[in-house]
């Protein structure tokens, strides 16, 4: 069963300044959806914070307080560049009933064979991977158990990985999620050997350069 988590937002008044909104601790948003109109939101920091690290952007979060309760998903998060600030949020209405299609976030779990034992590097080709399954379906992560990787031609493919209930993959079957690769010989690099004939060249080159010089004063 997914997490749910609830967050209320307030209607926005888009002639308001967004500068003095952020200023004051308040995020601007958006809300829509396939039925569901455009809507300007505000939402407190503290509150989105909190509810974007429990349900990232595939778990469902309950929007209360304009007009009904509306179930969505996080869609999309501006953050500044520089400042690492959250900027603007956008949410997605999920239409109840129809299925919706996210990336999900891989925890690795278990500790491979050809890491521990045999010194490999473990290499985590995927770090999400899109699946289908109703609202209320929708897992928070999915569990990658790398103890299978027991040489360097193991891998983990998508198809692997176990889902729950009424949830279905979409992304491709072979894909591969993660494997253990060899590890690298370090080569001494070799000195290169000094020609010390043309050190000696160049000593003399620059003694006649002295006494050229020398001679013209």
């Amino acid at each position: 069963m997914a997490r749910m988590t609830t967050l209320n937002v307030v209607k926005r008044d888009i002639a308001q300044k967004l500068d003095e909104m952020r200023a004051s601790g308040i995020i601007p948003a958006v809300f829509y959806g396939r039925k569901e109109p455009s809507t300007s939101i505000s939402v407190p920091k503290v509150d989105f914070l909190k509810a974007w690290k429990e349900a990232g952007e595939s778990s469902v979060i309950t929007l209360k307080g304009v007009g009904e309760d509306h179930e969505a998903l996080i869609h999309d998060v501006y953050v500044d560049p520089v400042t690492g600030v959250v900027k603007h949020v956008d949410f997605y209405i999920l239409e109840k009933g129809k299925k919706v299609q996210v990336h999900v976030p891989l925890e690795f779990v278990g500790v491979a064979p050809a890491v521990k034992e045999l010194g490999g590097v473990l290499v985590k080709v995927l770090h999400e991977v899109e699946i289908e399954a109703l609202p209320k379906d929708l897992p928070h992560e999915l569990t990658v158990d790398i103890s299978t990787l027991a040489t360097f031609d193991s891998q983990v493919l998508a198809n692997e990985i176990k889902l729950p209930a009424g949830v279905t993959l979409i992304t491709e079957a072979e894909e591969v999620i993660a494997l253990t690769a060899a590890p690298k010989e370090e080569k001494e690099e070799e000195a290169t050997p000094v020609d010390l004939s043309a050190i000696e060249i160049s000593e003399k080159k620059g003694k006649k350069e002295e006494e050229g010089e020398s001679a013209a004063e």
